[in-house]
């Protein structure tokens, strides 16, 4: 029986530069992904682990200018509201942020559970459910980290209200959005967090957040 491919120290150093390098994208330059290059990516995403193998994430594709349009209009409402909830200096720091790149990004994705896939025949889920749309989140890092290794950068929208984004995508009831992501070449890459760099907040201390029982 073969013992699978060994991962030397190399590797390793290479895996943790990719963590550190793999950030959350708002700013793109205007550069088309080749088609190869996404499918590339997406089936990489399909790697990701699910629960009883179930693959409940349904990937939806943003072509129509017209969604797009629609899409960077509902995000920016939204954020309009979510800058309310701060004051003062806090609310220069919000309102001086870029928080989406909808508008610039070559591709949007919409990832979303099926909350009732046929796929899994159930298992692993009846105490825990939502075990479906954590898989799907493992799809999403997946292909955070496809995409960074192709020199891409991905954006993951949340100030958003879901129900719209379904509706103006016309899904099935039964999907529950997980992500709204914006890929493309990224302008300026770091591998710091842009909020981190901006002032907002830094990464704190692991030891603060871990517990032993």
């Amino acid at each position: 029986m073969s013992e699978g491919p060994a991962f030397d120290a190399a590797f390793l150093r290479d895996f943790d530069t990719l963590l550190r390098w793999r950030r959350d994208v708002r700013h793109f330059v205007d550069r088309p992904i080749a088609e190869a290059e996404m499918q590339a990516v997406l089936a990489t995403a399909a790697l990701a682990p699910s629960v009883g193998n179930a693959q409940p994430w349904r990937l939806v594709r943003i072509r129509s200018a017209g969604c797009r349009a629609a899409l960077a209009a509902h995000v920016d409402a939204s954020n309009a509201r979510a800058a309310e909830r701060y004051a003062g200096e806090a609310g220069q720091a919000y309102r001086a942020l870029k928080l989406h790149g909808i508008r610039e990004a070559p591709e949007l994705l919409a990832v979303y559970c099926d909350e009732r896939p046929r796929a899994g025949q159930g298992l692993g889920i009846a105490t825990m459910p939502e075990m479906l749309r954590y898989s799907c989140v493992t799809a999403v890092h997946t292909l955070w980290l496809a995409a960074r290794t192709r020199g891409l950068g991905m954006g993951w929208v949340s100030i958003l209200e879901p129900q719209a984004v379904t509706a103006l995508l016309d899904v099935p009831d039964d999907w529950t959005l997980i992500a709204l992501l914006c890929l493309g070449y990224p302008a300026g890459p770091s591998d710091l967090p842009e909020l981190e760099r901006r002032g907002w907040q830094a990464r704190e201390p692991l030891a603060d957040r871990l517990f032993e029982r």
